[in-house]
């Protein structure tokens, strides 16, 4: 598979997320050519500001290998990952990392800063953005604003 078909299993985590009330992001972690962690946003739900999809995603993926570092595997995120998550990604030794859209407020992989190319770390994934960033930014764009219209009806 490729990163546009790898996105989409993304893209319906986020839905799934979206459904469930939370900001609609989703991620998996491939490894091998396999799906081995899956996660959407979960904050509101887990009341935990640390279950954000990639976060989720690399926990499962950990649980189901045995071993906290994840060399080789790629994370496809719906949204570029924030400073928390670029944080965990480079703990986990992520080589790869593919994201939708761009996130103009709080993205690290190159909109705000680029953490994955600061020299003085000590781990650097190859990232890839912009793959399928039309529908996850639409699916992002859709779910505030319909949120916006229910604020506005109260």
């Amino acid at each position: 598979m490729d990163d546009e078909s790898w996105m989409t299993e993304a893209l319906a985590l986020a839905r799934e997320a979206g459904a469930a009330g939370e900001v609609p992001v989703g991620a998996v972690v491939v490894l091998d050519g396999e799906i081995i962690g899956r996660g959407s946003n979960q904050p509101i739900g887990r009341h935990d500001p640390t279950a954000h999809a990639e976060i989720m995603a690399l926990r499962d993926a950990a649980a189901r290998v045995g071993n906290y570092r994840l060399p080789g595997a790629s994370l496809v995120v719906t949204l570029e990952p924030c400073a928390m998550c670029a944080g965990a990604i480079m703990h986990a030794r992520i080589a790869r990392v593919v994201f939708g859209a761009r996130d103009p407020k709080t993205g690290v992989a190159g909109s705000v800063l680029d953490l994955f190319s600061e020299a003085r770390l000590n781990h650097h994934a190859e990232v890839v953005g912009d793959v399928c960033a039309r529908e996850c930014g639409q699916l992002l764009s859709s779910f505030f604003a319909a949120r916006r219209h229910r604020t506005a009806l109260v």
